[in-house]
């Protein structure tokens, strides 16, 4: 590839910095409202009434009467949301995919990158990496630069994207024109297209904003920065927020995309690209409030069992005690769901299982949804990880089953790990160094003896007849494994590939499983990512996604382990559907 100049795709850490001063101007004259307000919006209701210790000034109820002054109140409400998230130190993940065209498939990864870290939301947005740091910044984003002309991914151009424009949103750079009223979901919008006013600086937003029509809090940004700099590009987003505490729609999703293969096309740049954010209400480090009302009375146990642990008692204790500070861990990290109703989606399966083979271990096997993309397992003492990407692919309960059985495998085989970890100090680390404290990989024998027992506990298992479910799963992932190298990453667990990228776990389900054969549209080996969890980013509960099945028409609808566009189901806070989170992940 050739091209002119060195072609650096940076999404500026700081939009605006260079940005000129504004000549302050008229403001637009005033545009036919689109309804006159006959009740004033609902007001909005102090955060601390769910968030102990934060306050904030209450808003007085106005009763908008023109555009102008719909105009006055989305921007008072973003720059409320600004401060309100301030102080918020989320976690931001990544996931892009470079994309190559094909003949019969269409538009197809060719390869991807992965980001992971915390978003502090402060005076100026920062982010802190999850992820080892590489010998340098290119080799971190890219897996190795060795020629000049490759694209540089900026991992912060993507988590900025959670504001139309931090500083400068108001009437003295922005043009506001109203378009008209759609529902988004269960919520009725009114939409505005907003163009920087000329002159008025570096690193403006421009395109359509979609706002509630109560307190006239931005739901939705779908558009891109202007102008563009010499040399870079701003990339295009689509940007939702959730109605997740009183008062306030905050940033959950964002979906980018670049280029265009249609015939004549000049792109040389295309990827799609998903980010995600949770863990709002992440307290740190803060936990005084839980001893405010602690009330200790003497206890005496009198239980008539006795009192000391036999050494085969006091080695299980101590796994427990491992397992317990793990979990625990890894929620506060921001890394691992809350127990929910996922989980006992999760334990029914290993139960079926674990009925059907008489198994009897001492204590109850334990389920958990790891809240990144990347397909991974790992157990830790009685507990099974799996990641929500993991599941979010997997076609049936069968494939689930399948990758279940590997790390239930390991626990029965008494293959177990972190039994260091009962030793509190070991868990005095920050959260973004989670990777390199944890792990828990097994030795190539311990993984070999672990797939032989999955697949003699699958045989006698209610999914024996439907085991070319997770076969078909493992021959799609081994087509796709050379190009997905960082969705195929695992970062505490056993990668499911080898190093030259062949897939190993449970290669005997994948030989023998039926052939693939795209021409079939009723076999599905695999979904795209965000089919099956959505997630509630300021508690970080998931739940299944309750969608309604879509016929397959081509086999470009497959799309297996792809990135699609997100298009939440917007609801309000307490209404009676999905009163957690009302996201629907993929167009799909």
């Amino acid at each position: 590839m050739r091209w002119g100049w060195i072609l650096t795709v940076l999404f500026f850490v700081s939009l605006s910095a260079g940005a000129q001063d504004a000549t302050t101007t008229a403001p637009p004259a005033s545009i036919q409202p689109p309804a006159t307000q006959t009740a004033p919006p609902a007001s909005v209701q102090p955060v601390s009434t769910t968030t102990p210790g934060l306050a904030l000034s209450q808003p007085a109820p106005k009763t908008p009467v023109s555009v102008d002054q719909v105009v006055d109140q989305i921007i008072e409400r973003e720059h409320a949301l600004i401060t309100f998230l301030k102080n918020r130190t989320p976690l931001v993940e990544t996931y892009l995919q470079n994309l190559t065209p094909d003949q019969k498939l269409g538009a197809i990864p060719k390869e991807d990158h992965y980001f992971l870290g915390r978003l502090d939301m402060g005076e100026s947005i920062d982010r802190r990496d999850y992820l080892m740091k590489q010998a340098s910044f290119q080799k971190n984003l890219m897996g190795g630069v060795t020629k000049l002309f490759r694209i540089q991914y900026q991992p912060m151009g993507f988590s900025w994207m959670v504001f139309a424009d931090r500083q400068n949103f108001d009437r003295n750079h922005y043009n506001f024109k109203f378009v008209h009223r759609e529902f988004q979901g269960e919520v009725k919008c009114l939409v505005f297209d907003v163009t920087p006013k000329k002159g008025a600086g570096n690193g403006l937003f421009e395109g359509r904003i979609w706002v509630e029509d109560q307190d006239y809090n931005i739901v939705r940004l779908n558009g891109t920065y202007v102008p563009r700099p010499k040399n870079a590009f701003f990339f295009h987003m689509d940007s939702w927020r959730l109605n997740l505490v009183p008062g306030y729609w905050v940033p959950a999703y964002i979906y980018s995309e670049e280029g265009d293969f249609s015939y004549g096309s000049h792109d040389k740049l295309a990827f799609k690209a998903q980010s995600r954010i949770w863990g709002y209400d992440l307290m740190k480090n803060n936990r005084e409030d839980e001893l405010t009302d602690l009330k200790v009375d003497a206890v005496k146990d009198e239980s008539a069992v006795a009192q000391d642990a036999s050494p085969l008692e006091a080695q299980r204790e101590w796994q427990q005690q491992a397992e317990d500070n793990v979990v625990e861990r890894l929620q506060e990290a921001g890394l691992l769901a809350p127990a929910g109703d996922v989980d006992k989606v999760l334990q029914t399966v290993v139960n079926n299982i674990q009925i059907t083979n008489n198994i009897d271990l001492p204590r109850p096997v334990r389920a958990r949804v790891m809240l990144t993309s990347p397909l991974e397992t790992f157990s830790v003492g009685n507990t099974i990880v799996i990641s929500r990407g993991l599941i979010d692919t997997l076609p049936d309960e069968a494939s689930l089953a399948a990758i279940l059985s590997h790390e239930l495998a390991h626990i029965v085989l008494g293959h177990n790990l972190g039994s260091k970890f009962a030793f509190n100090d070991r868990m005095l680390f920050s959260d973004e160094s989670t990777y390199q404290n944890f792990g828990f990989r097994h030795n190539p024998e311990e993984e070999t003896a672990a797939d032989a027992k999955a697949v003699e506990l699958l045989k006698n298992s209610p999914y024996a007849q439907k085991l070319g479910s997770g076969g078909l799963y493992l021959r799609q992932l081994s087509i796709r494994a050379s190009v997905l190298p960082a969705l195929l990453t695992s970062h505490l667990g056993n990668k499911f590939i080898d190093d030259k990228g062949q897939v190993t776990r449970l290669a005997a389900l994948m030989t023998s499983a039926p052939a693939l054969d795209d021409a079939k549209l009723d076999q599905i080996a695999a979904l795209p990512l965000g089919g099956r969890i959505k997630l509630d980013p300021w508690g970080d509960h998931v739940e299944m996604i309750k969608a309604a099945p879509v016929a397959i028409t081509s086999v470009r609808d497959k799309m297996p382990f792809e990135v699609t566009p997100f298009f939440p189901r917007l609801t309000r806070l307490g209404t009676t559907a999905d009163t957690t989170t009302a996201q629907n992940d993929t167009s799909k």
